[in-house]
């Protein structure tokens, strides 16, 4: 069991089939768990939450014939928090072409893409499944600098799945690690660096052989 600490930005690690993805499909009401519940504010995790939690997923769930345009207004079609002016500048801060169609970018602009489909929402909580996986060391630092630049931390609390975590350290308050659907910790980032004098993969690495 766990509460996610809010307007905190919290890393999900551990290594593949672990349940991190599994985890995150919960939360946003996408899958079901086989004991215990989830909630996000108190209500109880299924569909109708999708109001109020911003998913990134991993996989490729986009319409490959629309175009980025069209592709932003559809989302803002689907979810009342969608802000279109926020969406205006990540999209020229991605420097994303607006009338290329989806199934032309590369897999790096994709990427941002789907980061800024994310970004552009004002919910609550903000779930990221492996949002810099495959990407090149640019568009990860692009895309961590985009992360900071507009969320809402007064507002917004995140949740991230990655292994790209020396990458994202910098960004963190919070990480929990994962091995076998079992939490094996749970821990500020800076009490990491200043009471055990460790990197955050070195934290892991740690947690992970216990």
């Amino acid at each position: 069991s766990f509460d996610l600490p809010r307007g905190k930005i919290t890393a999900l690690v551990g290594p593949n089939g672990s349940g991190k993805s599994t985890i995150l499909k919960m939360i946003a009401g996408l899958a079901r768990p086989s004991q215990g519940s989830v909630k996000v504010n108190e209500k109880p995790a299924n569909r109708r939450i999708a109001g109020e939690v911003a998913f990134l997923s991993e996989k490729d769930v986009l319409y490959p014939f629309f175009t980025v345009q069209e592709t932003i207004k559809f989302n803002a079609g689907l979810f009342a928090d969608f802000d279109m002016q926020k969406a205006g500048e990540i999209l020229s801060f991605m420097d994303l072409e607006p009338d290329k169609k989806v199934k032309h970018l590369s897999k790096g602009n994709l990427g941002r893409l789907k980061i800024l489909l994310v970004l552009a929402r004002r919910s609550p909580l903000i779930l990221m499944d492996e949002p810099l996986a495959g990407l090149d060391p640019l568009a990860r630092d692009s895309i961590i600098k985009s992360m900071i630049s507009y969320l809402d931390l007064q507002e917004q609390t995140v949740f991230i799945s990655t292994h790209e975590v020396s990458e994202v350290e910098p960004v963190l308050d919070m990480v929990m690690s994962l091995h076998n659907g079992r939490i094996k910790g749970f821990e500020e980032v800076e009490k990491i660096r200043e009471k055990y004098g460790l990197s955050l993969l070195d934290w892991m690495k740690e947690t992970l052989a216990n």
